[in-house]
């Protein structure tokens, strides 16, 4: 994709004529997590979805003859056609050039996580966001999944003591070009972030590399700087999917599955060990549904999008500095991967 001519920046009204008009979104980028997203902007609300872009010809034209939309092989078709939003859903490398022509052009952006593959990189696209006045939003889903909604509303005005997340599986053959912290891990960082609403100030990581290329097994310890000590067990190495979180504040302890959706909340602790146990009202909504509404309502609200440019930098660095850790290891993300131009997120 060429940016020849250099970026304009175009002032932009929050909704691009107002509320009550279709806003017309976009999706670069329809591998596994792009094609989701194209499927449900097709299902949302006072949205129309114009068109995907891939340089897949083959999985361009099977997505779009699924939804009905259009297929373009470039973002300058698609930004050609008319689009007020995007979601790049691209491989990471490709983050920064993507978001900057779309920004460049007036056009809202949601990211998928990671932001960019240096803190650099997503520090640049921040700005050219704040600059054009457009909004900007890091797709990390996670935060929309109800169980973790719930876990947040069981925590609240909680002191919390120590966070413990599980998440673990079989190896994705899709995977070629990250290791896990930066493929699952970064969505726990995230939610450690934003269960205790502070910094991570610690980090003490350790990695291997079991069966495969990059690290496959993570443990991660942290400590933010309220004091919560927090710990993620991750890896591609588990036959099953586990998502699993635990909180224990001064007055209750949370256990959480992210797959089955159940929050299980002990309290009433007693001196003789007895305590008392209920399980948690959960909702059904689709975390990624949940998440491009709210991408949609920033746009048309002009408020802060719920996840912010700087807070996917925020994790990213952490995640990155988990990598630097590791003796020899390279002081970024892989630059390029192997294989189709697919969606990585």
């Amino acid at each position: 994709m060429s940016l020849a001519g250099g970026p304009k920046s175009i002032m932009m009204q929050s909704a691009k004529g107002g509320a009550n008009d279709l806003l017309r979104v976009g999706v670069v980028g329809v591998g596994v997590m792009g094609s989701n997203h194209a499927r449900v902007f097709t299902d949302l609300p006072g949205v129309r979805l114009v068109g995907v872009v891939d340089p897949d010809r083959k999985q361009r034209d099977f997505v779009s003859g699924q939804l009905g939309c259009a297929a373009f092989g470039s973002l300058e078709a698609l930004l050609a056609d008319g689009v007020d939003a995007v979601t790049i859903a691209a491989p990471t490398h490709l983050h920064q050039e993507l978001a900057l022509f779309c920004i460049a052009r007036g056009v809202h952006v949601l990211v998928e996580k990671p932001i960019a593959p240096s803190v650099e990189e997503g520090r640049a696209i921040i700005a050219a966001a704040r600059h054009a006045h457009v909004a900007l939003m890091v797709g990390h889903v996670e935060r929309f999944n109800p169980t973790v909604e719930a876990i947040k509303d069981a925590i609240h005005g909680e002191d919390i003591l120590s966070i413990a997340i599980t998440r673990v599986g079989p190896f994705p053959p899709r995977m070629s070009n990250v290791g896990v912290v930066i493929d699952l891990a970064v969505h726990d960082i995230d939610l450690i972030r934003w269960f205790t609403e502070s910094d991570i100030a610690e980090v003490q990581p350790q990695l291997s590399s079991a069966v495969a290329e990059r690290e496959d097994i993570a443990l991660l310890q942290f400590r933010t700087a309220s004091g919560v000590l927090a710990h993620i067990n991750t890896n591609w190495l588990t036959p099953f999917k586990a998502r699993n979180v635990t909180i224990a504040t001064r007055n209750k302890y949370i256990m959480g599955d992210l797959l089955t959706r159940q929050v299980t909340e002990c309290f009433g602790f007693q001196p003789d060990g007895s305590y008392s146990m209920r399980h948690l009202s959960v909702g059904h909504a689709e975390p990624l549904r949940a998440e491009l509404q709210a991408f949609v309502g920033a746009i048309r609200s002009g408020k802060e999008p719920a996840v912010t440019g700087e807070e996917g930098v925020a994790s990213l660095e952490i995640a990155i500095r988990c990598l630097e850790s590791r003796a020899g290891a390279a002081p970024s993300m892989p630059r390029r991967r192997q294989g189709p131009r697919r969606v990585t997120a």
